[in-house]
């Protein structure tokens, strides 16, 4: 369910936008109804309006529950979703026999061409006074529940969020967001205990009121719990 929610609040723009228009035509078929029963003689034509205008209420209805269940998911439940799900990276086992060998040929092929694999190292993406993680800062030790400080004001600001990812991992889990900016002060709390020690990457992200993210400030930490 955690995937789900995270892409429901990250479509939430153009959920909101199809909402709208399906509100759009709902309350315009409600409307339509209505006035062909107050306009109706007959009881059997009176019948069917009545129906009909019955059948458009409970879609109106319907259209703004979703809406409101939208706007729920997406500013209290996505960023409350705890960053204990990533995976951990599995433990290497050393007396494993290999099930192949390369040959020597294959072997060089394979150091003279290394993969190289393309993730931020140290602190990229961050601009002093606009997108900014302070503290922790890079390369150091966290345990416990760590205090994050920094800066999150930009022209057009929406809200932002702070993630984390195990390096060498792809997916980023959403630790928690705010829809205030903030300049030189805490950005909020991130609870360590439910992760495995390692190496991490973790980033400040920033949306627009268009629905556009900024590139994200991005440092590396390691997680060192008892």
């Amino acid at each position: 369910m955690g995937s789900l929610y995270r892409t429901l609040a990250s479509y939430e723009p153009l959920i909101y936008i199809a909402l709208a228009i399906g509100a759009m035509f709902a309350f315009r078929r409600m409307w339509r109804a209505w006035r062909e029963w107050r306009n109706s003689v007959y009881g059997l034509e009176r019948e069917f309006a009545l129906r009909r205008l019955g059948q458009a209420t409970a879609t109106a209805f319907l259209v703004l529950a979703l809406l409101f269940a939208e706007f729920f998911i997406a500013t209290f439940v996505a960023p409350a979703l705890p960053a204990s799900d990533i995976l951990a990276t599995p433990t290497l086992d050393l007396l494993l026999t290999p099930a192949g060998t390369l040959s020597p040929a294959e072997s060089t092929q394979a150091a003279l061409s290394p993969v190289t694999q393309e993730v931020p190292s140290g602190m990229s993406g961050c601009v002093p006074d606009e997108i900014m993680i302070t503290s922790p800062q890079s390369g150091t030790d966290v345990s416990g529940t760590v205090q994050i400080t920094g800066t999150a004001s930009v022209p057009n600001f929406a809200f932002y969020k702070y993630e984390v990812a195990r390096q060498g991992v792809q997916e980023w889990a959403t630790i928690s967001a705010n829809r205030e900016p903030r300049q030189n002060e805490e950005l909020g709390e991130w609870n360590t205990a439910s992760l495995t020690n390692g190496d991490y990457f973790l980033r400040l992200v920033i949306t627009d009121n268009a629905g556009a993210s900024l590139e994200p400030c991005v440092i590396s930490v390691r997680v060192a719990n008892q």
